[in-house]
């Protein structure tokens, strides 16, 4: 599985980086609490079984196009009633959905089970922690800053699943 993900500025990244902080301090699930080198706060555009070289060359192209601006505002909630992914939401701006819409346009339709990847399903999100259950609920939501955060997407990257690395595409 290949991820293709934006990643925002340094002062976006610091702020997720603290609420993913705040939510370890409080005994809770987070993001923050994986130690790999590729984990960093990103906002998921694609997912895809498989990239040929012709696709990664086309989004090196697209990359191009940054930084464009990004906005989080808000909270998220994905998932069933007995657990959630806790995320912050992206704001759709005319920018973020046209390089989305050019990336899904270069790469086709995603496979079935990526479908909340397509154009016309995507919830652009950053995620803060997984597997809240609802009785960490309300604790996570005291946790996080909710404030409006304002910036950048500076870079594209692409994670790969099977082999654990990361392609960056600046």
């Amino acid at each position: 599985m290949f991820s293709v993900e934006l990643l925002p500025d340094a002062g976006i990244e610091a702020a997720i980086r603290a609420e993913w902080e705040r939510l370890i301090e409080a005994g809770l699930p987070s993001a923050g609490r994986h130690s790999g080198f590729s984990n960093r706060p990103h906002l998921t555009l694609a997912v895809r079984d498989q990239l040929d070289a012709q696709q990664v060359a086309g989004l090196a192209g697209l990359a191009a196009a940054l930084p464009l601006p990004l906005e989080l505002d808000g909270i998220l909630l994905f998932g069933g009633a007995e657990r959630v992914i806790l995320a912050r939401h992206v704001v759709v701006t005319a920018a973020l959905r046209e390089f989305h819409a050019a990336v899904a346009e270069w790469l086709g339709p995603p496979e079935p089970r990526y479908a909340s990847t397509a154009s016309d399903h995507w919830s652009p999100h950053v995620t803060l922690a997984r597997r809240i259950d609802a009785a960490q609920l309300s604790d996570a939501l005291r946790a996080v800053d909710v404030r409006p955060l304002r910036g950048a997407a500076t870079a594209l990257r692409i994670w790969d699943a099977a082999t654990r690395t990361v392609t960056m595409l600046e």
